[in-house]
């Protein structure tokens, strides 16, 4: 389904002033918007991946708008993909593998995501590029900006390379290492954050029993009697809902008393939430390493 932006969604996303936008507008053509019956013009996918990578080319490349008009897109790909692996800050990476979601390109995205790991690390790519990458996902989406088709792709795309990260890992455990229970409970789909603490706690060479995502309630008290885990740590994006979160937190308090407990993720940080005094909420991944480094 394509997307349609305002002026201003253009501004927000690419930082290009709106009267920028309009000038170019007229000067060059290079934007084609409709308009609404009301005469109000709107713009759509192909004119949002333009001006995204004019912003790109003009911050990092210093070129002029009236040479970047002439760049194909093939010459406009190459000048990204080269500052990704030179001089690109976080920020500007974060765009460009916006480019490659709305585009559904998978080349674009393992070729940055190649180049950004081989520069700062994965766990670097995970924290300030993925996490925030993530956020703005969330914001694309409830705009309407985004599509599932995207959405999927993307976290897809996102989902492997955690994965691979993991299979990659030393698994042996440093002396008095701590056993970790990871979970998602049920209904919650949301893999990438639990993933990516499966990553940071064996990098630092704890224990970690993996349940992954949707679990129900029953399944992971017997897990929890199984294993008798010293830490149980999850991310509650969607689930349990608000109307829920308070109860389910109440159980958990009173059913895993031995363990330590941990939580994250946006149900779990909103101001309605009440957490147990022995249920301790973790406001980013930081924090999870600082846990892990401290275990």
């Amino acid at each position: 389904m394509k997307k349609y932006y305002s002026i201003k969604d253009l501004e927000h996303l690419s930082g290009i002033k709106a009267h920028t936008l309009r000038i170019w507008e007229q000067r060059y053509g290079i934007l084609n918007p409709c308009r609404t019956e009301t005469n109000i013009r709107f713009y759509g996918d192909e004119e949002l991946k333009l001006v995204l990578n004019i912003a790109l080319l003009q911050n990092k490349g210093g070129f002029k708008i009236s040479s970047i008009v002439k760049m194909s897109k093939d010459e406009i790909f190459a000048h990204i993909l080269a500052f990704s692996n030179t001089s690109l800050s976080f920020p500007e990476q974060i765009q460009a593998l916006t480019l490659a979601m709305l585009d559904l390109d998978e080349s674009k995205f393992q070729q940055l995501t190649q180049n950004i790991v081989n520069k700062h690390g994965f766990e670097s790519y995970m924290l300030n590029i993925i996490h925030p990458f993530m956020r703005r996902l969330g914001t694309l989406w409830l705009s309407g900006s985004v599509g599932p088709a995207q959405e999927h792709f993307i976290s897809h795309l996102i989902r492997q390379k955690v994965i691979a990260a993991i299979d990659a890992q030393d698994l042996n455990l440093k002396p008095h290492s701590k056993k970790f229970l990871l979970y998602l409970p049920e209904g919650e789909l949301h893999e990438i954050g639990i993933l990516f603490a499966n990553f940071i706690l064996r990098a630092r060479k704890h224990s970690v029993v993996y349940l992954g995502q949707s679990l129900p309630y029953e399944e992971l008290l017997l897990a929890y009697e199984i294993h008798q885990p010293d830490y149980v740590f999850s991310v509650f994006t969607s689930e349990p809902n608000t109307d829920l979160i308070n109860d389910y937190l109440s159980k958990m308090s009173k059913d895993l008393p031995k363990s330590k407990i941990y939580l994250t993720g946006y149900q779990a940080l909103q101001p309605t939430c009440s957490a147990p005094d022995n249920i301790n909420l973790l406001m980013d991944f930081q924090s999870l390493i600082d846990l892990a480094e401290n275990a």
